[in-house]
């Protein structure tokens, strides 16, 4: 096996010491201590509720948007009633129907996170050009293409890592934000 140098600053070798960077100043950060007791579950379905506060969202949806069947939707909504995290609340148009609502605890601790992405991306991008930042990105998708049509990939690589699973359809950004919420309740 050929022995890295350093000297020639192999690139996987710098992204990996970034990723690491990026981990220690999220786990330094007293939201995440938080928010670390909260389980990734949970912490996907406060996001999900979170980015369409402005909707109507049931079981249902849950159950849909999560793949998950009824009885697992329904145990984990219940304990998130019982850390007080969503409400359960009747809607006008039919009885039957209870839409989830974010508690104030559940909207303080989503909107503490988000802010504490919102300031490491600040972070990591100080002193870089727009045009910089959209080639970085651009750097970044051809090196994911580079992995994924290797011969030597996984036939199936780990979707998270492409950010096409769970990406909400709210850009890259949001993308980012879930990975980072991910990462947050590993």
């Amino acid at each position: 096996m050929k022995s890295i140098d350093l000297d020639k600053k192999a690139i996987g070798f710098q992204i990996r010491s970034l990723s690491h960077l990026i981990k220690r100043h999220v786990k330094s950060s007293v939201n995440f201590q938080y928010a670390k007791r909260i389980t990734g579950t949970n912490s996907w379905i406060i996001a999900y509720l979170a980015e369409n506060k402005d909707k109507d969202i049931f079981q249902k949806d849950i159950e849909e948007m999560f793949t998950v069947n009824r009885s697992t939707a329904s145990k984990v909504l219940k304990l998130m009633e019982q850390k007080e995290l969503i409400d359960r609340q009747s809607v006008p148009y039919d009885a039957r129907l209870k839409k989830l609502v974010l508690t104030p605890k559940a909207l303080a601790l989503h909107e503490s996170i988000v802010e504490d992405i919102d300031n490491l991306e600040a972070m990591l991008i100080r002193g870089f050009t727009e045009e910089e930042i959209v080639q970085f990105y651009s750097y970044i998708q051809r090196m994911k293409n580079n992995l994924t049509e290797s011969p030597f990939s996984q036939s199936s690589l780990d979707e998270k890592d492409l950010g096409s699973k769970r990406d909400l359809g709210k850009g890259d950004m949001e993308c980012q934000r879930k990975q980072l919420l991910e990462e947050f309740s590993e």
